[in-house]
């Protein structure tokens, strides 16, 4: 029943998503530049370069990369695999599936490969974008970048604005067809794998990531961050599975995630917000002409079974069997998903006491600084016209459908929620109430602030758990989900120039 919900859903949500960018384009301006390098098929009479970086150094502004299907061990820096830095650039692949711009040591025959033996353990992000606008990058695998033990490093697809700066640096991106993953990480949680799989940071848009599929990351399968309530990018027909989070926006609002699907993480979605070099904080959803509205929405998405303790994890475990876990964030908008089957919460809004120390470009803006820790107090986010079923099977006192742990003002408001398969359950209980003309509610919030705290606690698997007798799923290794074929874009050659590749 739960399944067939979900497809009307997605299918009634699709029907009114916008256009990608890829179905929209006409010809534009600009060289193209060819890429093939044989390894899995014959390269077409008069291609040009062998590898994409070559093709990218000779490109200029506006230019175009098209790359024939093939494995490609691009490995340009120390640092990336492929490296773009000049503004205006379309790197587009000829099949999604067969382009594969693989970190590994592996070979032709079998990219992306999971044994230890076969891989590249230089700490190396894959597809980078440093400080260059109007980059488009569509309709190709990206796998087996890893990061160090040290954290750094290991994005597959990444757009950089200036990371750790506190500055933005990028403006306007757009992302189609995309997959990221990597099939090797290690069990230990200080060991190598990939990271992230489609990274944005310190760069607004207008911008767009449409028909992607990201799995198998140490922290989340998508990231928005150090964009403080500007990003303006929308996020659409994403798929996020088998990560520590399906979604992680670290001190980042102004964005829409919609008509997407995450599942088999430790968590569905996390805005979060950290004194860190993610800076400036805090995780701020509202509108920059009006604080007191939210421009950040997270809606018409099937969230569900997010409960995996065996998910590739690096450093300390994200809350485990939540949906949508708001971590110290204010002013966002979750409204119309269907969320089933999370053992712990659907839906969770809670303070976050953030106790590391940050780096001189982040003092505890927009939280409250306290000895020792800034704490970033939960407030002004609705979550309303949601369905719920099956939340909560884990069995503890607060796990449900609904969990509120602020009591800070404007608070947190929850109204118009369903649970199809019964009542709607929360803690506090009756957590239900009107809006008020449509914006945050009136007053401080009524949060549980002591048994939700600690169960949080526990859920996260930080240390000895303050709540007796209750019980979250352990993690007991790591289980990796195989590379599937995905959709590719309909017709690669739409809207290039007359090259060898798209004879037209």
């Amino acid at each position: 029943m739960i399944a067939v919900s979900a497809a009307t859903f997605l299918a009634s949500a699709a029907a009114t998503a916008p256009t990608s960018f890829a179905a929209s384009t006409t010809a534009t301006r600009g060289a193209v530049h060819t890429v093939c390098n044989g390894s899995t098929s014959r390269c077409p009479r008069g291609t040009e370069y062998s590898t994409i970086q070559a093709a990218v150094d000779a490109a200029r502004p506006g230019d175009w990369i098209l790359v024939w299907p093939g494995v490609y061990h691009e490995k340009a820096t120390g640092s990336e695999g492929v490296l773009i830095t000049k503004s205006g650039l379309h790197l587009r692949g000829m099949d999604r599936n067969k382009v594969i711009v693989d970190g590994s040591d592996g070979d032709a025959a079998h990219p992306c490969p999971g044994a230890a033996a076969q891989q590249d353990f230089t700490p190396r992000s894959g597809v980078v974008v440093r400080g260059a606008d109007d980059v488009s990058i569509e309709n190709l695998t990206v796998c087996n970048y890893l990061a160090g033990t040290d954290g750094e490093q290991g994005n597959e697809i990444w757009w950089n604005g200036g990371d750790g700066t506190g500055a933005i640096g990028m403006h306007r991106y757009h992302g189609a067809y995309l997959t990221a993953t990597s099939e090797y990480a290690t069990a230990d949680t200080s060991g190598q794998m990939g990271q992230y799989g489609i990274f944005t940071s310190n760069a607004v848009g207008p911008a767009d990531l449409t028909d992607t599929y990201a799995s198998n990351m140490g922290d989340s399968d998508y990231y928005v961050g150090a964009c403080r309530n500007l990003c303006g990018v929308t996020i659409t027909r994403a798929h996020g599975q088998n990560s520590a989070l399906g979604f992680s926006g670290t001190n980042a609002g102004g964005y829409t995630i919609r008509d997407s699907e995450f599942d088999g993480n430790r968590t569905g979605l996390a805005p979060n917000a950290l004194n860190n070099d993610d800076a400036p904080p805090p995780q701020d959803g509202s509108c920059p002409n009006d604080p007191t509205r939210s421009c950040t929405f997270i809606e018409h998405n099937w969230i569900h079974g997010n409960n995996n303790p065996n998910a590739p994890g690096f450093g300390l475990a994200p809350v485990i069997g939540v949906g949508v876990e708001i971590s110290g964030g204010h002013y966002d908008t979750i409204r119309d998903n269907l969320i089933t089957d999370q053992g712990s919460w659907g839906v969770v809004t809670h303070d976050y006491p953030d106790y590391e120390t940050p780096p001189p470009l982040s003092s505890c803006q927009g939280g409250v600084q306290l000895p020792g820790l800034c704490l970033f107090q939960a407030l002004g986010t609705h979550v309303y016209g949601n369905l719920f079923a099956h939340n909560g099977s884990f069995g503890n006192p607060t796990n449900g459908d609904l969990a509120d742990e602020g009591t800070t003002a404007p608070r947190d408001c929850f109204y118009g929620n369903l649970d199809f398969g019964g009542a709607l359950t929360s803690d506090p209980a009756n957590i239900q109430s009107a809006a008020v003309g449509g914006r945050p509610c009136i007053g401080p919030g009524k949060g549980d602030d002591q048994l939700l705290l600690g169960e949080l606690v526990c859920a996260a698997g930080l240390g000895q758990c303050p709540v007796p007798g209750a019980a979250y799923p352990q993690r007991t290794g790591v289980v990796l989900t195989p590379l599937t074929r995905q959709a590719t874009m309909p017709d690669p050659c739409r809207g290039v120039p007359r090259d060898v590749f798209c004879n037209k």
